[in-house]
């Protein structure tokens, strides 16, 4: 390549130079705010894009307890009055209550566990039948003759005065064996008689009854407060026929409600009946939660109150809060009973609670005992420490102490906890 070719060649690189345009720095910076500029502005686009989103998944699906859509509205709860006579719907006239309704929501359901027996051959069926009122309210009542009744038929009894409405729970043999196991006599006059099956007006007249029962309850505790009253109102339940009220209550003491009984009788119109109850069966008629999660034992199979002492929780070596111990009622939980007796059986193979042992290093007093690991803990006087034995080596000491033998030391007679496998249990 020659001397001319190069200087060409440089001369076109120089005009190629010219044609290209150099950018300054400001204008760079102006460049890249206009960039953040467009890009936030498409960022809030599509937050708003999403947040319509949202706001319409949330229109479909409204918060009962929020405030009411115009759309699509608000969801509504509307509980069954039916409820406390252990049904949801409202019972037709001679229409049976469905059974598996009852055994769900009623209160003391029962089981026919004589479903599959083939009962006995006798002339006359069994007349007597059970029937269920309002919550665990049951009693017996006596068939008229050529009446045929089933398990959830909606009948008229006798009442007083007039007649009351309820579902028949138990026919037939099982209820003979309820009545037996109540210690009611089948052939007593005093049983109450049992008039038909409930017609169309019964059942209208018994649901206006149920459905006065709540305002009544809370207008009478708001008049026993003016009376200054030392009572409280647990429940109403009014008779089938709407001319009588029956007002369960729990009292410490006596209480005059002489006067209270004619304001109700003012206010409400209705015949007047004041019934005492305790503490166990308030808590059975009104239900409620206990502190293992389930519903109450009282309120769904227990019917038997027997007195709790705290002897039972000493011998189950149940120390706690003694308000950890009460019940809903106020009183100790009746479920302490459940395994009282099998731990006074277990005990007795067990030495004597609290005798203490002597030593030659000093004596040592009992602490506590687990029956199911079967050993006892003792303690040295003026020691911390405490020392687990196993029941047939205490049952050996005490005899070697009544024997008057030298006992060196209990150490010797010491069972080592199992050290934990895992540190952090």
């Amino acid at each position: 390549m020659n001397i001319e070719e190069i200087e060409n060649n440089e001369a076109e690189n120089t005009n190629d130079n010219e044609q290209i345009d150099i950018i300054s720095e400001e204008e760079i910076r102006e460049y890249i705010d206009s960039s953040k500029e467009s890009a936030g502005c498409k960022q809030t686009e599509h937050l708003k894009a999403d947040e319509e989103k949202e706001i319409v998944f949330g229109e479909q699906f409204a918060h009962p307890y929020y405030d009411e859509d115009p759309d699509v509205g608000k969801n509504k709860f509307t509980p069954s009055i039916m409820l406390t006579r252990g049904c949801i719907n409202v019972p037709q006239s001679y229409i049976p209550v469905n059974k598996l309704e009852l055994d769900r929501n009623s209160k003391l359901s029962i089981h026919d566990w004589m479903s599959n027996i083939k009962p006995p051959f006798v002339e006359n069926n069994f007349d007597c039948v059970e029937v269920r009122f309002k919550n665990s309210k049951k009693d017996f009542f006596r068939l008229p003759e050529g009446l045929e009744i089933t398990e959830g038929d909606v009948v008229a009894v006798e009442g007083y005065p007039g007649h009351d409405i309820g579902i028949v729970t138990l026919i037939g043999e099982l209820c003979r064996v309820q009545m037996k196991r109540k210690k009611v006599n089948p052939e007593a006059d005093t049983i109450k008689k049992l008039y038909r099956r409930a017609k169309a007006a019964d059942i209208e007249k018994w649901i206006q009854s149920i459905e006065r029962e709540d305002k009544t309850l809370f207008k009478t505790r708001d008049i026993i407060n003016k009376l200054n009253l030392d009572m409280k109102i647990n429940d109403v339940e009014y008779q089938g026929d709407n001319t009588k009220a029956i007002f369960y209550y729990t009292a410490d003491d006596r209480v005059d409600f002489r006067q209270l009984i004619k304001l109700l009788a003012d206010e409400f119109r209705v015949r007047i009946e004041m019934k005492q109850i305790g503490a166990r069966q308030e808590a059975s008629r009104l239900g409620g939660i206990g502190t293992c999660g389930r519903e109450l034992c009282c309120s769904c199979w227990l019917n038997t109150f027997n007195s709790v002492s705290t002897q039972v929780a000493r011998v189950q070596q149940i120390f706690s809060n003694p308000q950890k111990l009460a019940g809903q009622c106020g009183k100790l939980k009746c479920c302490l009973n459940f395994e009282y007796d099998v731990y006074l059986d277990e005990l007795k193979s067990f030495p004597e609670i609290g005798v203490p042992i002597f030593t030659k290093k000093g004596k040592a007093n009992y602490i506590k005992t687990n029956v199911f690991r079967r050993v006892m803990w003792y303690i040295y006087e003026g020691s911390s420490d405490f020392i687990m034995l196993s029941v047939d080596d205490v049952k050996k000491l005490i005899n070697m102490n009544k024997k008057r033998q030298p006992i060196d030391n209990l150490e010797a007679y010491q069972i080592k906890a199992e050290p934990k496998t895992n540190p952090n249990i």
